[in-house]
């Protein structure tokens, strides 16, 4: 059984179990989540597609941890100047793991 949900202008496809990176979240360690926004649900009685969203579909994730990404690295250069400037730049995510797909 797997659903596709959208959270933060991006739209994930998620299975029982598996963990993922989302966007940051003001949200502890062991808390739960609970996605409304449910794009397509499918199970044993197939697949339903919502218009947008499926009605009365859920999925729950638990909170695991703050993470953070790879480094990206910003460089800015000026030619003939003797001008360069280069900043680094670590997104923070939160993990969590799904733990229920209702709908």
């Amino acid at each position: 059984m797997y659903a596709i949900i959208a959270d933060g202008g991006r739209q994930y496809k998620v299975e029982e179990g598996q963990e993922l990176d989302i966007d940051l979240r003001d949200a502890g360690s062991g808390d739960e989540i609970t996605f409304d926004q449910v794009l397509a649900v499918s199970g044993d009685d197939g697949v339903k597609v919502g218009q947008p969203v499926v009605e009365g579909a859920s999925v729950t994730a638990e909170v695991l941890a703050e993470v953070k990404g790879d480094k990206i690295y910003v460089q800015k250069f000026r030619r003939r100047k003797d001008s360069k400037r280069r900043t680094g730049h670590r997104q923070r995510y939160t993990r969590i793991r799904v733990s229920k797909i209702s709908g």
